[in-house]
């Protein structure tokens, strides 16, 4: 990492919190009621952050800790009584229990009150201090306490099954794509946790006080018997490993990446060689030949900009793969926190900073690539923007935009292309 911002605080962050990267993995749960254990108004910011994302209900609760619970009670109260009120309306299969700054600056001992109430709800507790981390670090860390806390131990395995574990950044279709991909190979694949079916913008029958859709309880337990573990982005590196410490003989493969033409080369080549192919299904071989054709119609408008990144490492990553092979010259990325892989991509600036650093490069580039706060920025100096990232608050569909493998990469290399070229007479007319 070249370097960090020199400013001894933030201005206009790009990051976000960790306790909505673990409310964003509760929901992903079946039959979950996500839990922040926190102020009222850390519940209800994230709630409405994400509707709005999302354009669909979000289901949380909290502990609505305030300034006489956060002096007097160690946490077991107030989230006994959260929890007695939940179970009064609704019958959670698990509550997904996480902390917030307050809580974790008082030193409150959630694990102690989860263990008090374990006869009466099935409770996964983690702590997400939003003083550290971001949405990334808050995601992966609520994966690696569902895998330690309610994976059971076994010593065979399932050769038909699979699971994959997605970083935060990897869109509800994307999940969904990842899964029917892999289960072209023949296995039964199932996602930890899985956005696909909960938040993936599909009208059910009424709206849920507990989360829509996602792995069950039931298949979480089990799932240390699959022959198959994919985790996908550097951030769930580790709650891989912990799920391999589950079972010995499980087969763990790990990909920082799935953008672009080589990442998803090596994810197909390496799932050939499992199991035993020489040729993988012929969507998949059509596709590769459609990303090959979107390289060479792209690569005029992409090879001849100049871009800007500001996200999430992960997702900077992906990205930053899958346009370097159309030809485009990234100015800079500014991201979140460090990441060492990012240090391997060709680009002229890296750096942890926020927006005022990303205005910094914008001048000199034409088109930034980030979430919702950088339009004001492209606006001011006359600049291109493709929507990425956390938050989208005017966009709709935002859960069904796919840019992984050879199709997702092929659609987000048109997109960017059509965003260049209409940029581009835009300019050009305004000179006229």
């Amino acid at each position: 990492m070249e370097a960090i911002s020199s400013k001894p605080l933030q201005l206009n962050p790009i990051k976000l919190s960790q306790p909505m990267g673990a409310m964003l993995c509760f929901l992903g749960i079946k039959n979950c009621m996500p839990l922040m254990h926190g102020a009222q108004g850390c519940a209800s910011f994230t709630k409405v952050f994400f509707t709005r994302h999302f354009n669909d209900p979000i289901a949380v609760q909290t502990t609505a800790v305030n300034d006489i619970t956060a002096v007097i009670d160690g946490g077991d109260y107030s989230i006994s009584e959260s929890i007695k009120n939940i179970t009064q309306k609704v019958k959670p299969d698990l509550v997904g229990l996480f902390t917030t700054g307050l809580t974790e600056t008082k030193g409150d001992d959630i694990k102690g009150a989860s263990l008090l109430l374990q006869d009466q709800q099935t409770i996964c507790y983690v702590n997400t201090p939003d003083f550290e981390g971001s949405i990334e670090s808050g995601f992966a860390k609520s994966i690696e306490a569902i895998i330690d806390q309610l994976v059971e131990r076994k010593t065979t395995i399932n050769p038909q099954k699979a699971v994959i574990i997605p970083n935060v950044n990897l869109k509800p279709i994307e999940v969904e794509k990842i899964k029917d991909t892999i289960s072209l190979f023949g296995y039964e694949v199932l996602a930890l946790p899985d956005l696909s079916d909960s938040l993936d913008g599909h009208l059910g029958l009424k709206q849920g006080a507990l989360s829509s859709g996602g792995i069950s309880l039931d298949e979480i337990k089990e799932l240390a018997d699959s022959s198959l573990v994919i985790s996908i982005g550097s951030s769930v590196k580790k709650a891989g490993t912990k799920l391999k410490e589950k079972n010995e003989n499980i087969n763990l493969l790990h990909f920082d990446s799935l953008g672009g033409l080589e990442n998803s080369d090596r994810f197909f080549k390496i799932l050939c060689q499992i199991k035993g192919v020489t040729t993988p299904h012929p969507s998949i071989v059509r596709w590769r030949k459609r990303l090959q054709d979107a390289l060479l119609d792209t690569h005029f408008a992409i090879g001849s900009s100049s871009v800007v990144l500001a996200l999430e490492p992960d997702q900077s990553l992906s990205i930053a793969n899958t346009i370097i092979e159309a030809g485009a010259n990234i100015k800079a990325i500014v991201t979140t926190h460090r990441n060492d892989l990012l240090d391997e991509i060709e680009c002229e600036n890296l750096l942890i900073g926020d927006f005022e650093d990303v205005e910094k490069y914008l001048q000199d580039s034409e088109l930034l690539i980030t979430n919702f706060h950088g339009e004001r920025y492209t606006m001011k100096y006359k600049k291109a923007l493709m929507l990425r990232g956390f938050p989208d608050y005017e966009g709709v569909g935002n859960q069904l935009k796919n840019d992984i493998l050879y199709e997702g990469s092929a659609y987000l290399l048109f997109e960017m292309a059509n965003i260049i070229n209409n940029h581009r007479h835009e300019v050009n007319n305004d000179e006229h």
